[in-house]
This record gives structure tokens, sequence and C-alpha cells, in this order.
């Protein structure tokens, strides 16, 4: 679904927006790219086709300087670099364009124990549901939300997760776990929106007017799990897919499947679990053990 210009945009908008459509970018990738132009507007005070090369640099500092986290300095001017780029022809500017580096932090990770008691702590059968799909199955907040009936196939123990971020299909694993507690789920579900929708098409967690329940409402019910269940690390309910990746590398699975599983293009992407995979951490020896010679055990009198 294209993002639709409103009654009132301007005719520099509707000429982006026809640009970002033509290359095939999705609404989530649209509307950071137009926010990102209205930012830079309102700060210019004129249409940014007027922007000048020094104005350019200027916002750039200004975002640096107003505090705004380096990731989403980035995100803000790669929508700007599209306007430049793309719709306005503009190389003079776009050589004005940098992007800073980010810092290299390891993800967050809980223990099982703190993902058991997440889970028990959970304050209804939909939010256990939906945070045990979270972490069981490694799932995007977005993805959990999106499920549809027709994507869990009980039969084949796999759930089918359809265009979701770099628009790409995958398939994870259906534990036997979470089958009965989606089963248990669809006794209570609300049956209000099912009216003229065919079967698979059929939301697992409905919202409102014939939508779903949106990631940020699920983001709340986890962070209430959280606090309840006396989590004081500063987590996210990403943080819950962080652990899955991490547990499954200390369990010993290749990690060519976990970067299937999670839908990673890179195995670099993944490859950083393996600096919070404390299990395998700890079992590597230290080359300090080499240098110390065990003591050899002694053996019973008369034994040969």
């Amino acid at each position: 679904m294209n993002i639709q210009a409103p009654t009132t945009t301007t005719p520099l908008r509707t000429r982006m927006i026809a640009d970002m459509t033509a290359r095939n970018l999705g609404p989530a990738s649209q509307a950071s790219h137009l926010r990102a132009c209205k930012r830079f507007a309102a700060w210019l005070r004129r249409s940014p086709d007027t922007a000048t090369p020094d104005e350019v640099k200027d916002f750039q500092q200004h975002l640096i300087e107003s505090g705004m986290s380096i990731c989403t300095r980035n995100q803000t001017m790669t929508g700007v670099k599209f306007l430049f780029r793309v719709t306005l022809r503009r190389h003079d500017l776009v050589a004005e364009i940098f992007h800073l580096r980010e810092p290299d932090r390891v993800p967050l990770v809980l223990s099982k124990e703190e993902v058991k008691r997440i889970l028990a702590m959970a304050p209804n059968l939909k939010a256990r549901v939906m945070l045990s799909l979270a972490y069981g199955c490694g799932l995007r907040a977005s993805e959990v939300v999106g499920l549809k009936v027709g994507n869990i196939d009980s039969a084949q123990k796999i759930i089918r997760i359809v265009q979701s971020k770099g628009r790409k299909d995958r398939n994870v694993m259906l534990p036997s776990d979470i089958l009965g507690q989606l089963r248990d789920w669809w006794k209570q579900r609300p049956t209000g929106q099912d009216k003229n929708v065919p079967a698979p098409e059929r939301r697992l967690f409905p919202g409102y007017r014939g939508k779903h329940l949106s990631s940020r409402q699920l983001s709340r019910l986890f962070l209430e799990a959280a606090r309840a269940a006396g989590i004081t690390k500063r987590v996210t309910l990403h943080t819950l897919r962080h652990s899955f990746a991490t547990h499954l590398l200390e369990r010993g699975v290749d990690i060519r499947v976990i970067q299937a599983l999670l839908g990673h293009s890179k195995l670099t992407t993944t490859a950083r679990y393996a600096r919070v995979a404390t299990g395998m951490i700890a079992a590597v020896g230290s080359p300090l053990d080499d240098l110390t010679p065990r003591k050899r055990k002694k053996g019973k009198k008369g034994s040969s």
C-alpha cells in the first residue's frame, strides 16, 4: 500500500511521493523520508528546493547540536538526500550531506530465567501469546501484530512471515507450546472483524476498525510485564529478539540458520550475537591455562 498524498499537498511533495513509489519504497520508508523533508522545510522556513549548500551544512549542525541521536540524525539526512538526489536533481546539495558513524554497541540480552519471568507476568493470555511469539520465534513487533490466520501452518510447524522488513518473506519455527497457546487464544479471540473476511486473511490479534493491534501497544504490554517481573535492565520488546538469537547460538545452532530465521541479509549482522553469547564465551579456554602445567592426579595404590 503506497502513501497517498493529502489534498493540501504541495507539488514538490507530490513529485517526491511519485519518485518513491516508482522506486518501490515501502510505506514506512516513504513516511520516514517525508517526515525528514518536513523537518528540513520547517527549519529552513521555506521550500527545500530553494536551499543552498551552506544551509544544508547548517541544518546538519543543527541536528547534532539539538541532541538528536546519531541513528535519527542519519535517518533524517537519508530522507533529505533522496529529495535532493532523485526529485530535485541537486547534486551540489547532495555533496554536502554526510553520515555519522554509529557506536558499535553490544545488544542487550536477557537470561532464560528473566524471559521466563516476563512471560509469567504477562497481564493476559493475548499478551503472553504475543510475547511468546516475539521470543520463541524471534519476531519483530510489526511481525507479531501483523500475523494472520493464513500465516500459521500447523501441519508443517512453521509460521510464514510475509513481506517483512526489506520486503522479504521467510519461515520460522512454530513451537508446540506456542501452537497450544494460539489455540487457546483462538477460543477467546474477538470475532467482530471477521465478517466478510476470508479465513486466511483474518487478523490473529485484531485491534480497532479493522486494523491489527499496534506495535506500540505490544511494546507497552512488554514493558508492563518486565516491570512486574522485576527486570531493571533498560530493555525493549526488541530485546526478546536479541535474546532468541543469542540463546540459539549458545545451544549450538548454526549461525547461518539463525541468519535465515531472523531474516538478516548479511551474516555480519547475525554474527554480533556471538559477542553476547555468555555461555560460548565462558567455555572458551584462555591461553593462560597453557602456561600453567596441570597437576597430574595421583592414581590409587596398586593401580597400573
